[in-house]
């Protein structure tokens, strides 16, 4: 029944001069999400976007893809009415309720939108005419212009649009209308939705994981894979940089105490990630920290682990409880496949009594004792670094 969907977005209107910049990449998102499916027409016209359906399609997987792309506020699937005079428009509406509501027991509302303003009728006349005509065809039917049950929406332009279902959209901006960020993605729970939620405001990804084999097995490996391409159903292509940590975890471990393993380790993670974030042309570091969530996102810790980063590091679930990210977790795909056991090298070494407030000064000293190998395990470390890229 609907060959075309009526897109309509929330933040890119508040755009000013530069709107046409937002809608245009958004229309990009948009053609990629549906290329897949078939032979869709995505048009702009006088603030609204189309997407124009082939005469073949599948309906739920057209709908399932762009409630993906970020940018959208709803989706609106619409009959096209071809002729917009008045008793064309008439016969058109009366026949969309006829096929969408076999049982016209309902209140409703008519709403006009005329950007043609050449038309026969003002908005407020074909709300008023239109209803009355429909009252005439389905007596059954009752206006309710405060809390209806249905709003029929009518838009006329050189065609006219009706349409009475409002699908939610996932709202956002266009990934790619905020700059590119470095996730550093693990095998949990949290680094995902992070990606996601950095996505959602318009930031490309690319990410890093650190592997530690044979700690961790190539299932934790292809777990991490698994979990970067549910992430790019909603954030698109991501740059996925595998590097192999084991023998850096290894030397903190024989070099440092162990109760400030995980800090010392997160630290050299956040150098490594740093480079290859500035050879991605990256403007930050993005982690799935909590505050609090575990000993090494503490205050305190976040300030060490911050203290080695040149560029900004972004924390979108800084103030989340479990509880909210594993909720967006089963949102979007991720948390069976987080919680798959296979662990990643952040969960082999940890210290049974890890500190929770790490001093800095302590920190420096127990960073000396790596000196002697540490540079030429960071060169091979980044020299041997497996780039893939999940689409």
């Amino acid at each position: 029944m609907f060959k075309a969907f009526l897109i309509k977005y929330a933040e890119i209107g508040l755009k000013g001069k530069n709107r046409y910049i937002f809608e245009n990449a958004l229309v990009d998102r948009m053609k990629e999400a549906l290329a897949p499916l078939g032979e869709f027409e995505v048009i702009k016209e006088q603030g609204r976007i189309f997407v124009q359906c082939p005469d073949e399609y599948d309906y739920e997987e057209a709908v399932a893809a762009l409630q993906r792309v970020f940018g959208i506020a709803s989706i609106c699937p619409v009959v096209v009415i071809e002729n917009s005079d008045w008793e064309t428009l008439t016969r058109g509406v009366r026949d969309y309720v006829e096929t969408m509501y076999p049982d016209k027991h309902f209140t409703f509302k008519v709403e006009a939108k005329r950007a043609d303003k050449n038309y026969s009728r003002t908005s407020p006349e074909i709300c008023r005419d239109m209803g009355a005509y429909l009252l005439e065809q389905f007596p059954e039917m009752e206006v309710d212009v405060h809390k209806p049950s249905v709003r029929i929406t009518v838009e006329v332009r050189t065609k006219s649009y009706v349409y009475s279902i409002v699908i939610p959209g996932p709202g956002g901006m266009p990934v790619g209308t905020s700059g590119r960020a470095m996730l550093l993605l693990s095998g949990g729970i949290d680094s995902p939705v992070a990606g996601y939620m950095i996505a959602k405001r318009g930031v490309s990804l690319s990410a890093t994981y650190f592997h530690a084999p044979p700690y961790t097995s190539e299932r934790a490996k292809q777990k991490v894979v698994d979990l970067a391409a549910k992430v790019a159903k909603y954030a698109g292509k991501i740059k996925l940089h595998i590097v192999n940590f084991t023998d850096i975890q290894l030397y903190i471990y024989d070099q440092c105490p162990h109760d400030e393993l995980t800090i010392i380790m997160r630290r050299y993670m956040m150098k490594i990630a740093e480079k290859l974030a500035q050879q991605d042309n990256c403007l930050g570091l993005i982690t799935g920290e909590s505050i609090g969530q575990v000993a090494s996102q503490t205050l305190h810790s976040l300030a060490a682990t911050n203290e080695v980063c040149s560029i900004p590091v972004y924390r979108p679930l800084i103030g989340f409880d479990k509880q909210d990210i594993v909720e967006i977790a089963e949102k979007i795909d991720t948390y069976e496949t987080s919680i798959q056991p296979y662990e990643d090298c952040c969960t082999i070494f940890v210290a049974k009594h890890p500190v929770t407030k790490p001093n800095l000064k302590s920190i420096f000293h127990s960073e000396r004792k790596l000196e002697e190998k540490i540079d030429e395990l960071l060169e091979v470390a980044m020299n041997s670094v497996e780039t893939i890229i999940v689409d």
